[in-house]
């Protein structure tokens, strides 16, 4: 059997502190067949030099350089270059362990049927690794019932199957800037099947400065107008414009239809008999806790009291937190105590979680 080629598409814009680690863990795969596309989108630091460095001394590189136009603008060029009969995503602040690429393959190959795989993460945050943990819904998972409700894969961790894809789908939309992977990973799950491999094959890295992070808000006002018409296809949903609304603006009036919302798509799934639906269940809470944490992120305790009260759903978060959000909304006083106390915790949490990253940033100094 001959070795396929994987085509590797790396969008880089100012990079420059986490490049050099990201090529070296794509370069030291154990698939070495590979065809690594980067393109600097106008990039103003030093990420172009990091990344032709590189390409002098490894010929499977190809560096592509021009103005800034933007990930979807990016991702959908190198798509067009790609030559692989696999195409994986890689992230200019991620890490792939040694056998991300072999293991994908091998399951493309024990099942050919398959359009795109994905894998668990780890969490890199400064120099140290919280390890990821295998979600059971992922063994017996309706990839397509899921995706009607979030984000399937990790993006970093996708690797697309072309011998299954139809070149007209493998394309971006630029409709949905900040969640293109949400409205593509739909599109392809709605088709043809998917499969995730639950061991952790990349460190996806936590900070500041992350596309996740600095356009969180506007990621999530097009996750919720993907969810609302993915929702509104399927006739799951009575007001779809309630998604649209309470992403635009947290009040207490977008509160309530939100809640109303989902309250009514908990009653169209019992209605249809699929209340035991391990995926729609894992779907809805999944869907629940985006609504939750956008609402509370806004840090007006009685908005988040409004939206459990409403839904039911005190049960459903930590019992800390039920009695921080408790006294919040009722003495506004402790609102920034809690929230402080709360993120505290959090953090603590993380790094008792967390290891030592030994050998996971490899050669970082380079860059």
């Amino acid at each position: 059997m001959s070795v396929p080629l994987v085509s590797v598409l790396l969008p880089v814009y100012n990079g420059e502190p986490y490049l050099a680690a990201a090529i070296e863990s794509v370069l030291r795969q154990d698939h070495k067949h590979l065809d690594v596309i980067a393109i600097d989108d106008g990039s103003t630091d030093r990420s172009l030099n990091i990344l032709q460095r590189y390409q002098v001394t490894d010929d499977r590189i190809r560096v592509v350089s021009r103005e800034n136009r933007g990930l979807i603008a990016t991702l959908n060029e190198g798509m067009t270059l790609a030559k692989g009969e696999f195409i994986a995503r890689m992230d200019a602040d991620d890490i792939a362990y040694p056998t991300r690429f072999s293991r994908q393959i091998a399951l493309f190959r024990e099942r050919p049927e398959l359009a795109i795989s994905g894998t668990g993460v780890d969490r890199l945050i400064g120099k140290r690794v919280v390890r990821g943990t295998p979600n059971p819904i992922h063994q017996s998972a309706d990839w397509y019932i899921l995706s009607l409700f979030y984000t399937v894969f990790m993006h970093s961790t996708v690797m697309y199957n072309r011998n299954v894809i139809p070149a007209d789908m493998l394309t971006y939309d630029a409709s949905y800037v900040h969640a293109e992977d949400f409205d593509l990973f739909r599109r392809i799950s709605r088709e043809f099947p998917a499969a995730m491999i639950d061991d952790s094959l990349v460190a996806y890295r936590v900070h500041d400065e992350s596309v996740t992070n600095k356009h969180k808000r506007l990621m999530r006002r097009t996750h919720l107008a993907i969810a609302a018409e993915n929702l509104q296809r399927e006739a799951l949903i009575d007001d779809p414009y309630a998604l649209n609304d309470i992403g635009a603006a947290v009040t207490p009036d977008t509160v309530s239809r939100a809640a109303d919302c989902l309250l009514s798509i908990e009653d169209r799934i019992a209605a249809r008999g699929l209340r035991t639906s391990a995926s729609h269940q894992e779907g809805l809470m999944c869907f629940f806790y985006f609504l939750y944490q956008l609402i509370a992120d806004e840090k007006q305790p009685a908005l988040t009291h409004q939206f459990l009260t409403q839904t039911g759903k005190w049960h459903t978060i930590r019992r800390r937190e039920r009695y921080g959000l408790r006294a919040a909304a009722y003495a506004p006083w402790c609102s920034g105590l809690w929230s402080d106390a709360s993120l505290r915790l959090d953090a603590l949490a993380r790094y008792r979680q967390s290891v030592p990253a030994k050998s996971v940033l490899p050669l970082q100094g380079l860059a």
